[in-house]
């Protein structure tokens, strides 16, 4: 990122988390403009009409940002999904390591899906499309009695890109609607998706849901107590 361009100071800049910060610095290039103000707000990439997106937390958060950068520029929202997360506690001062392990848990591309349901009309804009980072993360904890009794209070301090793994690329409403894969016989319940894809039902039900606000399905009928969908062939229902 040497030849990046960084604009932006301040508390933009200063409550930056380290994945969020980590991943920025991944995914420019150089000639990018870092931080740059567009449309009363402050896009963390703009390159060439495209601003870049990085959003580690809830999307719901990003929905009135998102709004005003889509009526002039395309915009990437990049997501992280952890392949490989390790947990690493530090004493409360956060100074000595005590111990550190490899997670089980392996995230998937799928997961965006479940932040998806929150971006509601705007999964419907050609010109937002999306990007899973699939990484190598560490998450940092501190053993200071703060944290969740799951934890036995030790608290969650940081979380850290270690290496940028691959990337998945879903292009506007019909880059997502490529998760339909073309075994899965119509109609189908979100019972039938979750099989298909090897997910569970909540995420199936996220999944048709964001589809529908994405112009990408429609409902049609029932099967039981079960919603059927169809996949849509003109606008959004």
């Amino acid at each position: 990122m040497s030849n990046a361009v960084g604009e932006a100071q301040g508390i933009n800049v200063y409550r930056e988390s380290d994945l969020h910060a980590g991943l920025k610095l991944a995914y420019a290039r150089p000639g990018d403009r870092i931080e740059a103000p567009v449309g009363g707000y402050v896009a963390d990439i703009l390159r060439d009409g495209l601003c870049i997106e990085v959003q580690t937390g809830s999307f719901g958060a990003l929905r009135a940002k998102l709004a005003a950068l889509l009526e002039t520029h395309r915009v990437l929202l990049v997501y992280p999904v952890a392949t490989l997360k390790w947990v690493a506690v530090y004493d409360a001062a956060g100074e000595t390591l005590l111990r550190r392990r490899r997670s089980p848990r392996r995230g998937q591309p799928l997961e965006l899906f479940a932040e998806l349901v929150y971006l509601g009309e705007l999964l419907a804009h050609p010109r937002l499309s999306y990007e899973v980072a699939l990484v190598e993360m560490e998450e940092v904890r501190r053993d200071d009695g703060r944290g969740s009794w799951r934890r036995k209070g030790v608290s969650i301090d940081q979380r850290r890109l270690l290496r940028l793994v691959s990337t998945q690329r879903f292009v506007g409403p019909e880059g997502l609607a490529e998760v339909l894969l073309p075994e899965l016989a119509e109609p189908f319940t979100n019972r039938q998706l979750a099989a298909c894809l090897g997910v569970g039902r909540r995420l199936a039900g996220k999944i048709t849901y964001s589809l529908r606000q994405a112009g990408r399905l429609h409902t049609a009928g029932r099967a039981g107590r079960e919603l059927l969908f169809a996949r849509a062939t003109g606008a959004h229902e």
